[in-house]
């Protein structure tokens, strides 16, 4: 008997959901799945960059360094409603890495990366500059140099909405309970829809599991672990968001005295976002929570620079993610390499691969990899470095034009709103927009931007199933929404999720 699909991708973090977009579209059918949302895990919990990985340059991961900054212009080009380039302020700090070293390691960074894009880094006075006007009066001089941010979550679901168009099925809360091929050359999967709680099972050719913290776990319930199977290192980092600290559209990076660096970034308007901490973590993955002590490393490691001090207090939002590395026995977490290693076992008859580590910037990369190894074949491989993501085709990726475009096609939207569609729909927010003449007729107002067509959008093409889906992944109205508007999209959530179905 057939199987029902060539492919079944267990995960819908980045590695997963961009597997089954890369599998789909080389005309294999596929399934993705996932015992939570999309990107519910530790792919919303970044810090948000597409970069390089200034610091890895210290670890010798030159290659790592370099296959980053290569897709780095690749997710620039894809999607540019959603990566976007950022200007990085270093300042020197006096007892740390001297200035030379910097220097070269920055001259390193622009040569890796070719000729791409974005400027190139240089030297900078922030004593009598707006760049450094924020900053302590100790901080007299540092270092420029650019790299990208994304929405996270959103190049997450993005991936799954193109895997979705080519052809893949996408089951989101359904979670993996076993797999065995029985003596076969097929797997057979047992899924779980934890809504229902209903059980039914699947058969695929391959499968890929790609679970994240739980890539072990899965293979364990299996009894398909091996004293070979690489072993994986949890690793938590936890941000703040706590009110704008400075002007411009700048982030800074900071030294620590650790060796450390710590980010803050320009975030969603009001807000700053700062991060990130690492320690080892042997606790649940699926409910990682910031430590006071990681608050208050945080906080101290800003206010080393900033005028103005900031306390735990401020904090209006905090996240911690479980980054899945592979375990390479490095003693310290932040040392630990995030380079992915891709294992493929053939000694049940049916191909398995179990992705282990990994990072936000190299996931396409990683998988046109896996697609390869696990089909043994390379018929249309790397389709995915020129193809755009859905709503990515903004002409010249000129959003700035864009965006002037559709106010005039779309004047009566608040610009905030206007901005909110365009950045994180692209070309799709007139999706969203279909048939709308006025406000009145984009349906409730929830507060805060929020419209009931933004909502049926969300359900109808982005995969949602719980209000929480809409305001922490699929956008992060959870910064600003009223608790009477949550509870009213809570309270009206049934006539919106009945009857409707995902329709991509």
């Amino acid at each position: 008997m057939k199987p029902d699909y060539d492919l079944c991708v267990i995960g819908a973090g980045i590695n997963g959901a961009g597997i089954a977009r890369d599998a789909a579209g080389r005309g294999l059918s596929v399934l993705l799945v996932d015992a939570q949302d999309i990107a519910q895990g530790t792919s919303s919990a970044s810090t948000k960059l597409i970069h390089g990985g200034l610091r890895y340059l210290e670890q010798g991961e030159f290659r790592l360094v370099r296959e980053s900054l290569k897709e780095r212009e690749i997710l620039l080009n894809a999607a540019p409603h959603i990566v976007r380039p950022m200007e990085f302020i270093l300042p020197h700090v006096q007892g740390l890495r001297p200035k030379w070293v910097i220097s070269t390691g920055l001259w390193l960074y622009d040569h890796l990366a070719g000729t791409q894009k974005l400027s190139r880094s240089s030297a900078v006075s922030l004593y009598d500059s707006l760049i450094g006007e924020s900053l302590q009066k100790t901080c007299r001089d540092g270092f420029r140099y650019a790299d990208c941010w994304t929405d996270d979550a959103r190049l997450v679901v993005l991936n799954a909405v193109d895997a979705k168009a080519r052809g893949a099925e996408v089951l989101t809360r359904t979670a993996c309970m076993q797999m065995s091929t029985h003596g076969t050359n097929v797997w057979y999967v047992q899924l779980k829809d934890l809504k229902s709680g209903d059980e039914f099972q699947i058969s695929a050719k391959m499968v890929v599991n790609a679970a994240g913290p739980w890539v072990r776990a899965i293979l364990e319930a299996s009894d398909l672990a091996s004293p070979a199977t690489p072993k994986v290192r949890l690793v938590k980092g936890s941000h703040i968001v706590v009110p704008r600290l400075y002007d411009g559209d700048h982030a800074y990076i900071f030294q620590q005295p650790d060796k450390r660096v710590v980010f803050a970034i320009p975030y969603e308007g009001e807000y700053t976002l700062i991060g990130t901490t690492e320690e080892s973590y042997t606790g649940d993955a699926a409910k990682p929570m910031i430590s006071a002590a990681e608050k208050d490393y945080l906080t101290t490691a800003v206010n080393r620079f900033f005028q103005r001090a900031i306390t735990a207090k401020e904090i209006v939002w905090s996240y911690s993610g479980v980054r899945a590395l592979y375990d390479d026995g490095t003693a310290e977490a932040r040392k630990v390499t995030r380079d992915y290693r891709l294992d493929l076992d053939l000694s049940y008859g049916a191909p398995m691969l179990s992705v282990f580590g990994g990072k936000l910037t190299t996931y396409r990369v990683l998988a046109q990899h896996a697609v390869d190894k696990i089909t043994g074949a390379k018929n249309n491989s790397g389709w995915t470095a020129k193809a755009l993501l859905p709503g990515g085709d903004i002409p010249n990726g000129d959003m700035a034009a864009f965006i002037t475009k559709q106010a005039k096609a779309y004047s009566f939207l608040p610009e905030n709103v206007l901005k909110h569609y365009a950045m994180c729909y692209g070309t799709r927010m007139d999706m969203i927009m279909k048939g709308a003449k006025s406000l009145k007729s984009m349906g409730r107002d929830f507060g805060s931007g929020l419209f009931e067509a933004e909502v049926k959008y969300l359900i109808d093409h982005e995969f949602v199933k719980m209000p929480e889906d809409i305001w922490w992944r699929r956008t992060k109205y959870g910064l600003t929404l009223e608790k009477k508007s949550i509870l009213a999209l809570e309270a009206s959530w049934s006539t919106y999720i009945d009857g409707r179905k995902e329709a991509s």
